[in-house]
């Protein structure tokens, strides 16, 4: 018996180290080069990614939060799946303005399309997400190609855009900053409706139950999707997820990212 314990332990020991992809994360990377200490705090990341691996998709993500708060974090569902994981901090108001959160985004995602080579993955699969502010800036950045482009990238490099319940309108925070009220929604230069066009990256739209999200979020989206689709756009896709609200809904959606991510790189 015990020597089939230890023989039994050896084989294990073998399968681990032959048979499964182990993981590396290295924490609080620095994006942005500033002298001023609140960007040095908030402009880092974490990269969780294969170790020995090549040619694998990443996914850039962004946590929620309003625009003025939360943390980074590599979501539970998209580990030990073959995919990197990027988990981005970014400043918020009313310390910075609005075009600082985004340009936050812009310069993050910039950084994954510069460095993910030095860790095996390729620019050509390089997927952002992120849900509630997460997502909003996601679609911004996606589909307002001068953000990109200011870093000597197109827009439409990013292999999907995939927002958990974002807003598609103007952030209901910066609509506060400027003194309007959330029950007046608009749609200016930061609105990712503002960008539709035909020529965007696959957009991949998931919002909680419509009676359960946030004000208006569900119907925002739907907007979004509609317009996406009259700009002729082919690869727009809009989920619902009856019986989930607003901070429930990201768990499921995990796998709606998952297969999608699948499908287009198997295209």
């Amino acid at each position: 018996m015990k020597k089939f314990l230890i023989l039994f332990l050896f084989l294990s020991s073998i399968i681990t180290v032959f048979g499964q992809t182990t993981y590396r994360t290295e924490k609080d990377i620095s994006y942005r080069t500033s002298d001023d200490s609140y960007a040095k705090e908030r402009c880092v990341l974490d990269i969780y990614y294969p170790e020995n691996a090549k040619d694998f998709a990443t996914v850039v993500w962004f946590h929620g939060g309003g625009l003025t708060g939360g943390n980074k974090s590599i979501p539970g569902e998209l580990k030990n799946c073959g995919l990197a994981v990027v988990a981005v901090n970014y400043r918020f108001l009313p310390k910075v303005n609005i075009a600082d959160c985004v340009d936050d985004a812009t310069l993050a995602i910039a950084w994954v399309f510069n460095e993910i080579e030095k860790y095996g993955g390729s620019p050509q699969k390089i997927f952002v997400s992120g849900h509630s502010a997460g997502g909003y800036l996601v679609s911004l950045v996606g589909l307002n190609k001068q953000l990109l482009s200011a870093y000597h990238l197109d827009a439409n490099s990013i292999a999907g855009i995939i927002p958990f319940s974002g807003q598609a309108v103007s952030h209901y925070n910066y609509r506060k900053m400027i003194g309007i009220k959330e029950t007046q929604p608009i749609i200016d230069e930061f609105a990712p409706l503002f960008y539709v066009r035909a020529d965007a990256p696959p957009l991949i739209i998931i919002s909680g139950d419509r009676n359960m999200e946030l004000l208006g979020r569900y119907e925002e989206n739907a907007y979004f999707w509609r317009m996406m689709n009259v700009a002729g756009h082919k690869e727009s896709y809009l989920y619902e997820l009856d019986g989930y609200d607003h901070g429930a809904m990201a768990a499921p959606a995990f796998y709606i990212l998952k297969n999608h991510i699948k499908r287009i790189l198997e295209k």
